[in-house]
């Protein structure tokens, strides 16, 4: 998987959670963004999606708004 993962999130979301989860179920790395305590990453991901609710997910260039574990996986070519 040469795909490079980042989730824009923040710690009291259930479903940045159940992203998180998966992709460590399926040993995908990620690096992640803490949106609640990061202003300049908040801004960032606004400014990328134009969502101000998380997850925000990229997988390469694909935007991914909330958990969407089929899409999810289809991007990553993993069984959801």
């Amino acid at each position: 998987m040469d795909k490079k993962v980042t989730i824009y999130s923040t710690p009291t979301c259930h479903f940045c959670q159940m992203t998180k989860e998966f992709l460590k179920e399926k040993g995908i790395g990620y690096t992640e963004f803490d949106v609640a305590r990061d202003l300049a990453k908040r801004q960032e991901m606004i400014q990328k999606s134009g969502q101000m609710g998380v997850p925000v997910i990229f997988v390469g260039d694909e935007l991914i708004i909330g958990f969407d574990k089929e899409r999810l996986a289809s991007s990553l070519g993993v069984t959801a």
